[in-house]
């Protein structure tokens, strides 16, 4: 049996070889080094590093004292290990980006020239509603209805600050107008009939 069948199984991964991997056992620190980007993981568990086929295997040995819970919950700790590495290999890998469009009568988009990092929206409210980018985010308005979100942050902050933009006028269900991501589709309900 080769090494890369050996070590197949839901708690392993594959590398890209273009990403390095470091890892320190002390402190149970892995880091990532893309063509762009380093990233770096605490974990609770201990991994293994196969060069030979660039897998990641994690293993369920804890890299310092653990309580009875997380003994008694060891397969859901290495589960969401492997999902923080995979999530953090595609981060690496990929650029990440989210596009949601303005659906509805006189709803825009503008950057504030004002402030940097800052956009306000009219979306059919008597008042506008300003919003702070990060600064890790970096943000491009097409045609005020169109708004790009990007930049070399997490994917957890990217999804974060679309679902905190999307929150000032969800999609709603008889006209489909509000904040949509690209390519949503809105059920429609059927309005009241009056005879």
């Amino acid at each position: 049996m080769s090494v890369s069948n050996q070590f197949k199984n839901k708690y392993s991964v594959k590398v890209s070889k273009n990403i390095k991997v470091l890892y320190f056992d002390k402190k149970n620190i892995v880091t990532f080094i893309g063509s762009s980007l380093t990233k770096s993981l605490k974990l609770k568990v201990k991994i293994l590093l196969i060069p030979v086929s660039n897998v990641i295997v994690v293993t369920n040995v804890f890299s310092s004292d653990a309580s009875s819970a997380d003994i008694k919950n060891i397969k859901k700790i290495q589960g969401t290990t492997i999902s923080k590495i995979k999530q953090t290999l595609i981060e690496i890998t990929y650029p990440l980006y989210y596009k949601l469009n303005l659906v509805g009568v006189g709803y825009k988009v503008f950057p504030y020239e004002q402030l940097e990092n800052q956009l306000y929206f009219k979306l059919g409210f008597s008042h506008l509603i300003y919003f702070k980018i990060s600064d890790s985010l970096k943000v491009y308005c097409q045609k005020s209805i169109r708004l790009f979100l990007f930049g070399d942050c997490s994917y957890d902050k990217l999804t974060q600050t679309a679902a905190q933009i999307r929150s000032f006028k969800r999609p709603e269900p008889y006209k489909g107008k509000g904040i949509l991501y690209d390519q949503e589709k809105v059920s429609l309900k059927k309005g009241k009939k009056f005879n």
